[in-house]
C-alpha cells in the first residue's frame, strides 16, 4: 500500500512540474534563437534618403564650385564631406539609362523610376549603408535650405523664430567646423562665403533668399536652343551646298556638249 502511494505521488509531481519545465526550456530556446538572429538583422535606418539627396544636391550645386575654385580639401571631420553621407555609395551606384529606366550598379537590375530603385536599395543592399553616428546628411537640411530647393510647403510657411535660430546656429557651426578661419586664406574666404551663402538667410522675417552668390554654372536655355537649332540646320546646309555643286557640275558638262552652230568649216 505504502509503495503504491509513493509511486502515485511521484507520478503526480512529475505531471505537475514537467509542463512548466517544458515551457521554460521552450522559452529559453526561443530567446536563444532571437539572440542568434539579432546580429544578422539589418540596421533600422532613421534617415530620409530623399532629404539627404536634396542636401547633397545643395552642397554640390551651391558650395562645391567655390571649394573647387580655390582647390580646398574639406576635412573628413566636416559633416559636409561625402564620406559623411550614408547614402553616398548607393547614390553613386545609380545608373540613369533613360527617362523611364534606372539601373542598379550592384546587381544590374532595371527599374521604371528612381523611387523603385531606392526601394530596391533598402530591401536588397541595405547592408552597404554606412550607419555610423553622424552620417545622416538629412539632419543638415535645416541649415542648407533643403525645403527651399525642394519647394516644399514648409519653406512658404510663417517664419518660426525658434526654428530659424536653431538652423542659423547649426549653419554657423558648420562654417566653423568645415572652414576654420585659422587654416589659411582659402579656408577664411570659404568661411565668409558659407555664412553669406547659407546662414544670412536664416532670419525672421525672411527678407533675403539663400544662395546669393549663385551656384554651378548651368548652360542657359538660349544657348541650348541655339545649339539644337544649329545641329538641326547644319545637315540641311550641307545638303544645299552638295546639290548646288552637283548642279554646277552638270551645267558645265552640258555646255561642253553644245556644238558650235553657224560657223563654216575652213576650206582645206
Amino acid at each position: 500500500m505504502g509503495r503504491n502511494t509513493q509511486i502515485f505521488t511521484s507520478i503526480f509531481l512529475l505531471l505537475l512540474f514537467s509542463p512548466q519545465e517544458i515551457l521554460i526550456q521552450g522559452f529559453d530556446d526561443s530567446a536563444s534563437r532571437t539572440l542568434k538572429q539579432e546580429p544578422g538583422r539589418a540596421h533600422e535606418v532613421h534617415c530620409s534618403r530623399e532629404r539627404s539627396r536634396a542636401a547633397w544636391g545643395v552642397i554640390e550645386e551651391y558650395l562645391m564650385p567655390f571649394v573647387e575654385q580655390v582647390q580646398y580639401e574639406i576635412s573628413s571631420k566636416c559633416r559636409l564631406h561625402p564620406d559623411n553621407d550614408m547614402f553616398r555609395d548607393q547614390e553613386q551606384h545609380k545608373i540613369h539609362v533613360d527617362i523611364n529606366e534606372w539601373r542598379c550598379g550592384y546587381c544590374k537590375k532595371s527599374f521604371r523610376a528612381e523611387k523603385f530603385l531606392d526601394q530596391h536599395f533598402d530591401n536588397r543592399h541595405n547592408n552597404l549603408l554606412n550607419v555610423s553616428h553622424g552620417k545622416c546628411l538629412a539632419d543638415l537640411c535645416g541649415a542648407l535650405h533643403c525645403d527651399f530647393v525642394m519647394n516644399s510647403k514648409s519653406s512658404r510657411s510663417k517664419c518660426n523664430p525658434a526654428a530659424v535660430a536653431k538652423n542659423r546656429h547649426l549653419c554657423e557651426s558648420l562654417a566653423n567646423r568645415c572652414f576654420p578661419i585659422n587654416q589659411g586664406p582659402s579656408a577664411s574666404r570659404l568661411h565668409e562665403l558659407f555664412l553669406r551663402q547659407f546662414c544670412d538667410a536664416h532670419k525672421c522675417p525672411r527678407k533675403s533668399q539663400p544662395f546669393p552668390k549663385g551656384g554651378r554654372k548651368q548652360p542657359s536655355v538660349f544657348y541650348l536652343s541655339i545649339s539644337i537649332l544649329t545641329l538641326m540646320l547644319l545637315p540641311i546646309f550641307y545638303l544645299i551646298v552638295y546639290l548646288y555643286q552637283r548642279e554646277m557640275r552638270g551645267g558645265t558638262q552640258e555646255l561642253k556638249r553644245i556644238p558650235r552652230v553657224g560657223r563654216k568649216a575652213k576650206p582645206s
